[in-house]
């Protein structure tokens, strides 16, 4: 298949507006035994996915990486942490604030020293997935 019916095929068109300003993720995979409920949760904060492929493939573009889910029959992630980084501390509380609004769990937003000064906003998603959202302090 070439390029361009893969992209009719499997992509969004025209593609979802982003909610958010993501800066970076890098192609982050998670399997899910609790498949289409972690598509509804991240769909409820993040939009609809870019990209579906069928029923076992949903990704969303987060900055110039991508969020895929994918099914699993091994349980759900453990042991992981998914790292994103939007523009402002703003933004960074407001992501926060929608996956917990959606189900997940989280403390309260801090300022820390991680290599360098960050804003730190992190959540637990209903699966137990860890989410930390950041931006880089100026």
């Amino acid at each position: 298949m070439d390029y361009k019916t893969y992209r009719q095929k499997f992509y969004t068109d025209p593609p979802p507006e982003p909610r958010y300003n993501f800066q970076g993720a890098m192609w982050v995979a998670l399997f899910y035994e609790d498949y289409f409920p972690a598509v509804k949760y991240y769909t409820q904060v993040l939009g609809p996915p870019v990209y579906v492929e069928g029923d076992n493939t949903h990704g969303w573009r987060i900055g110039d990486g991508w969020l895929t889910l994918f099914p699993s029959k091994d349980g759900n992630p453990r042991n992981v942490e998914v790292n994103f980084v939007v523009a402002t501390p703003a933004e960074a509380e407001a992501l926060q604030a929608a996956f917990i609004a959606a189900g997940g769990t989280g403390e309260p937003p801090s300022d820390e020293l991680m290599y360098e000064p960050i804003r730190f906003c992190a959540v637990t998603d209903p699966f137990g997935v860890s989410l930390l959202i950041r931006v880089y302090s100026q």
